[in-house]
C-alpha cells in the first residue's frame, strides 16, 4: 500500500479517530462533506466511496448520478474542533466516475488537469492569496450587518473580540498544517486579512477551502459571524483575494531575470500579458457573485481597469519590488479575485490565461505609471486601458465567448457555470432593493 495511506491508517488507529470526513466542493465552491468510520477507510482508499452526484450543484444529472469520492491521503489532517470525546479528521477527495475515470464536474480535477498542462511545459505553479473577510455580530441577511470593531489598517486592537478571533484562527490553521505569513486589521470596520504562505496551487486551493471553514468555525464558537461576501457594507472597501503567483522550472523561479529592469523574465512578461489579455474573460470565475461587482468599481482600492505596474496599487496586476539577489521572490500579484470564488476554478483560469500569453508570445503593454483611478475615460482609452466587466451579466457575456475559459474548465463545468450564474443574475434583476425604494418611492 502507498506509504501515505499506511500513515493515515496508522494515525487513525493510534489517535482514536472516530470519524473521517471526506471533503470536496461543488462547482461554485461550496464545501461538501460526508463522514465514514475507520472501518470503511481502507475500502475508501482502494475502491472509493459511492454517492449520488445529482444531489450536488453542477455534478451529475439524475440518469447518470452515481460517482465515487476517492480520498487523497496527502490531505489528511485532524480537525481541532468538535466534541472532546470524538476525535475527527478530514481528507479532500478526487471525484471520479464509477469506472475510475476523472469526473468532469469535479473542480479539483479541473485544477489538476490545468496543472498537468503546465508541467508538460516544465512549469510548477505556486500561489499565495491574501484572504480578506469581515466579522459581524450575526449572519442575519435581513438587516445591515453590525461590525465587531471600528478599526482600520493595522490597528492594534488587543482587547477586542475580533483580534482574539483572528489570533485563535491563526493558531488553528497552523495546527492543521496551513502556515500563515501575515495577519492584520484591514481598512474597513471589522475587516481582517490573513495571508497564507506560498505553496503549490493544488495544496493552496485545498488550504483556501479549509481556511474559510476555520474562520467561520472559530467565529461561531464565540457567538460571532464571519463572511467572505465581497462587499457586505456600503461605503467602505470590500474584501479581495489578491493572489501572488509564480512559475517554477525545477528550483528556479521562471519569472525572474536579474538583468531585466523590472527583474522579469520573458516568461514572466508573457504570463502578465496573457492575464491582461484574457482578464475580462476570466472575471466571471474569479468574481462569481452579483455582489462581487459592488467591489470592482472605479475609485475604490479594488482594480476596475486592465493594467499592470510595479508599485502602483491601482493596477490590476502588480509586480512587487524585490531586493537584489532575491530572484526566488519575484512574483506577480493579481488583484481582482475575491474570497467568494471557487479557488480550484479561479487558479485554473488564471494559469490558463498566463500560459496562453507565454505560448502565443503576447506583447506586454507599457506599465501604468499614474493612478489609473484618477484618469478620465478618454485618458484611459488613449493609453489602451480597458475596463473589467462591471456586472455579473457583462462578465458572463464575455466568458461565454471565451475558448480559453471553455478549454480550461471543460465543457461540463463551463456550461453549467454559465447557466447557474445567468439564473442568479435573473433572480437579482427581479428584486426591488432598499436603494430603489429610498430613491424613487418618495419622488415618483
Amino acid at each position: 500500500m502507498d506509504p501515505q495511506k499506511e500513515y493515515v491508517l496508522r494515525t487513525v488507529e493510534e489517535r482514536g479517530v472516530r470519524l473521517i470526513r471526506l471533503w470536496f466542493t461543488d462547482v461554485v465552491g461550496q464545501l461538501k462533506s460526508f463522514a465514514i468510520s475507520p472501518a470503511e477507510l481502507e475500502a475508501a482508499f482502494e475502491e472509493g466511496m459511492q454517492f449520488d452526484g445529482s444531489a450536488i450543484d453542477g455534478f451529475s444529472r439524475i440518469q447518470e448520478s452515481d460517482v465515487l469520492a476517492r480520498p487523497d491521503a496527502g490531505t489528511f489532517e485532524l480537525l481541532p474542533w468538535g466534541q472532546s470525546d470524538e476525535t475527527a479528521a478530514r481528507m479532500f477527495c478526487d471525484v471520479t466516475n464509477l469506472d475510475g475515470s476523472p469526473f468532469e464536474g469535479d473542480p479539483r480535477h479541473v485544477l489538476k488537469r490545468n496543472l498537468d498542462r503546465a508541467r508538460e511545459r516544465g512549469f510548477n505553479f505556486y500561489v499565495a492569496p491574501e484572504m480578506e473577510f469581515f466579522y459581524f455580530a450575526d449572519g442575519d441577511g435581513t438587516r445591515v450587518p453590525q461590525p465587531l470593531d471600528t478599526g482600520s489598517y493595522f490597528d492594534l486592537t488587543t482587547a477586542d473580540v475580533a483580534s482574539d478571533l483572528r489570533k485563535r484562527t491563526i493558531h488553528t490553521l497552523e495546527a492543521m498544517g496551513i502556515p500563515v505569513e501575515y495577519s492584520f486589521h484591514e481598512d474597513s470596520p471589522s475587516q481582517h486579512e490573513i495571508d497564507l504562505r506560498y505553496t503549490d496551487a493544488l495544496t493552496m486551493a485545498d488550504n483556501v477551502m479549509t481556511f474559510r471553514l476555520v474562520v467561520r468555525e472559530i467565529a461561531m464558537e464565540r457567538g460571532a459571524y464571519a463572511t467572505f461576501m465581497p462587499k457586505p457594507l456600503a461605503g467602505v472597501q470590500g474584501s479581495g483575494m489578491h493572489t501572488h503567483m509564480s512559475l517554477y522550472e525545477g528550483d528556479s523561479n521562471a519569472f525572474a531575470d536579474s538583468s531585466d529592469d523590472y527583474r522579469l523574465s520573458k516568461i514572466g512578461r508573457g504570463f502578465i500579458a496573457g492575464l491582461l489579455h484574457h482578464a475580462g474573460e476570466i472575471t466571471a470565475v474569479t468574481n462569481q457573485l452579483v455582489n462581487s461587482y459592488k467591489r470592482l468599481i472605479p475609485g475604490t482600492e479594488a482594480p476596475a481597469h486592465v493594467s499592470w505596474a510595479r508599485n502602483n496599487r491601482s493596477a490590476l496586476i502588480r509586480v512587487p519590488v524585490t531586493k537584489s539577489g532575491k530572484d526566488s521572490s519575484v512574483r506577480i500579484e493579481f488583484r481582482s479575485p475575491d474570497p467568494a470564488c471557487n479557488p480550484y476554478l479561479a487558479f485554473s483560469v488564471i494559469l490558463a490565461a498566463g500560459l496562453k500569453g507565454i505560448d502565443e508570445g503576447y506583447e506586454l503593454p507599457d506599465e501604468a505609471t499614474t493612478n489609473v483611478f484618477e484618469l478620465t475615460s478618454a485618458e484611459r482609452a488613449a493609453e489602451g486601458i480597458a475596463e473589467l466587466p462591471q456586472s455579473l451579466a457583462e462578465a458572463l457575456d464575455v466568458m461565454e465567448g471565451s475558448e480559453l475559459v471553455a478549454e480550461a474548465l471543460g465543457e461540463h463545468i463551463f456550461g453549467w457555470f454559465i447557466r447557474n450564474k445567468r439564473s442568479e443574475w435573473s433572480d437579482y434583476k427581479a428584486q426591488v432593493t432598499p436603494f430603489e425604494l429610498q430613491r424613487y418611492l418618495p419622488a415618483w
